[in-house]
């Protein structure tokens, strides 16, 4: 006996063995068990994710010689000829090869005829999309008004090309991709039964490579069974898909990490060993930054990762900051888009990498940011910081912690000896989340070793765990002692001395003096005079627009 393939051999029979579209099962079983059946139905959805294998099975519970039902037996000689691509009243059109009118008018024609064994006669249209639009006009009047004994069940991965008279005359289902979760577990079970050895990892590296496809999941699953000579190992499916050990990717973040450019260059030449598919590759590291950032932002949340990976993933996490992960994924994502635009697939999978490198922050904790004022617009009146809003009684005579000296800075407190929050802010390194937090946000007072934070309503959102936490850390470094944060409501007055609304406000009045500096332009003055001529104030660009 010739062998059949996993894809034909584990084809569902029965509803009760599909495996996901739930949402469908359930409409199609209670439609048939009230009787209550519509005369078409359109499933719509992408490669082998079911479509078919629903209708034929809708097909059998309708003509099941034991009766009408959700559950037909599978063992008379109905479904039986159902299952084998054989009962006359099952007629399977594709629309891919019959596209044209004549092709629908021989349907039409028949379809007046009783049908020969089953008590319907079932037409199943595949992809038919593809039919032409006089072939559409030509079913529309059968598919308005069928013979009572018709059912249509039509299946397209496009449904958008379909018009909507033949929609409005249709039940639609949309089937779901499904997760990788749902393919693997179906492959264990087959595998099980087949009584073939298996490792986890090959199986979630085969789910993933499915693409939602279960058929294309089954064949791949076929396809490496062979190539591992009838066992199925992670090494032989990597090198079959082109894909890369999660390990190699957490390499490639850990160098990140580092800024160890010599050490990433040697994990993209391993890498490029394997003769990836690089864009995959990407894909994987930008999966891999995703787990990372919620780790990192959503307290309490646990991988269900086990072994090592799980342990490099926590620690990674903690080395990496937020806004970091966040710059890499993008990077990633977008050097995945442009694969196609690089000399070959190797120099843009090296430069994407390479990018995230010389995107990587310094360490600007060791050097401290001098506080500079932006030189205001031409005729524009310098704009001198105000004072902070709040001051805190001073703590008692002690001597001020040390920080680190370097070049000209701004100076780290006032005199009073509170922290000055803007240059604490540049001080501290805080970027990304860290920095909108604190440039919406005033130092109310120090109460001991707390700083108390005024913070605009909107922005309190922000102030959870880890986010914190981490924004702690890096102010105490930058001061040289353990600080704490607490945020507090921020009031009306104290609202426009967050450094956000200074900088705003210095940008609206540099703005307004360059445009009013325009306007008092002789030049200008005379082509508004003579031709007309006016400003247009948004064109306007201060030559030195503060930060």
């Amino acid at each position: 006996m010739s062998y059949q393939v996993l894809a034909r051999k584990w084809r569902p029979r029965k509803f009760a063995e599909l495996v996901g579209q739930e949402h469908v099962v359930r409409a199609l079983t209670n439609a048939l068990d009230t009787g209550r059946m519509h005369h078409a139905y359109l499933f719509t959805g992408t490669r082998g994710v079911g479509k078919t294998t629903i209708a034929r099975i809708f097909a059998k519970s309708l003509n099941c010689e034991r009766g009408e039902s959700a559950d037909p037996c599978g063992e008379c000689a109905v479904c039986t000829a159902v299952d084998e691509g054989r009962f006359v009243d099952l007629l399977e059109i594709d629309a891919a090869s019959n596209t044209g009118v004549d092709d629908v008018r021989e349907v039409i024609e028949n379809a007046q005829y009783a049908p020969s064994r089953g008590r319907f006669k079932v037409y199943l249209v595949d992809e038919v999309h593809m039919l032409s639009k006089p072939a559409f006009n030509a079913l529309l009047k059968t598919l308005e008004e069928p013979p009572p004994h018709v059912k249509f069940l039509l299946a397209t991965t496009d449904p958008q090309k379909l018009p909507v008279t033949v929609l409005s005359r249709c039940l639609k289902f949309n089937l779901k991709r499904h997760l990788p979760e749902q393919i693997a577990s179906h492959m264990r079970h087959i595998l099980g039964a087949e009584n073939i050895a298996y490792e986890d990892a090959a199986i979630e590296e085969l789910a993933r490579g499915a693409d939602g496809s279960m058929r294309d999941g089954l064949s791949l699953l076929d396809q490496a069974i062979a190539y591992g000579g009838g066992a199925l190992r992670a090494d032989d499916v990597r090198i079959m898909l082109g894909s890369v050990a999660s390990g190699q990717v957490l390499g490639v973040l850990d160098a990140l990490a580092d800024g160890d450019g010599t050490r990433l260059l040697a994990e993209c030449v391993q890498i490029a060993s394997y003769s990836p598919d690089f864009g995959g590759v990407l894909g994987d590291l930008a999966g891999v930054l995703h787990r990372l950032q919620l780790i990192q932002l959503i307290p309490g949340y646990r991988l269900d990762e086990e072994g090592a990976d799980g342990e490099a993933l926590h620690a990674l996490a903690a080395r990496i900051a937020p806004e970091d992960v966040q710059l890499y994924y993008q990077i990633a994502i977008g050097g995945r888009r442009d694969l196609a635009l690089a000399p070959d697939a190797r120099t843009g999978f090296e430069m994407t990498l390479l990018r995230m490198l010389a995107f990587r922050p310094g360490d600007e904790a060791v050097h401290p940011v001098a506080e500079r004022a932006a030189p205001p617009a031409r005729g524009a009146a310098p704009v001198a910081p105000p004072a902070p809003a709040y001051r805190a009684t001073p703590p008692a005579p002690a001597a001020a912690p040390a920080v680190r000296e370097s070049a000209p800075a701004a100076p780290m407190r006032d005199s009073g000896g509170l922290p000055h929050w803007e240059s604490l802010i540049e001080q501290a390194g805080l970027r990304g989340p860290f920095s909108v937090l604190a440039q919406n946000a005033v130092l109310r007072e120090r109460d001991g070793n707390t700083l108390v934070l005024a913070l605009q309503p909107a922005h309190m959102g922000m102030a959870v765990e880890p986010m914190v936490s981490q924004m702690e850390e890096r102010i105490s470094q930058a001061l040289g002692e353990r600080i704490k944060l607490r945020f507090v409501d921020i009031d009306k007055t104290a609202a426009t001395a967050t450094p956000a609304a200074r900088a705003t406000q210095a940008r609206n009045t540099a703005q307004a003096a360059a445009e009013q500096s325009i306007e008092d332009d002789p030049f200008v003055q005379s082509m508004k005079r003579d031709f007309g001529a006016r400003v247009v104030p948004q064109s306007v660009k201060p030559l030195n627009n503060p930060q």
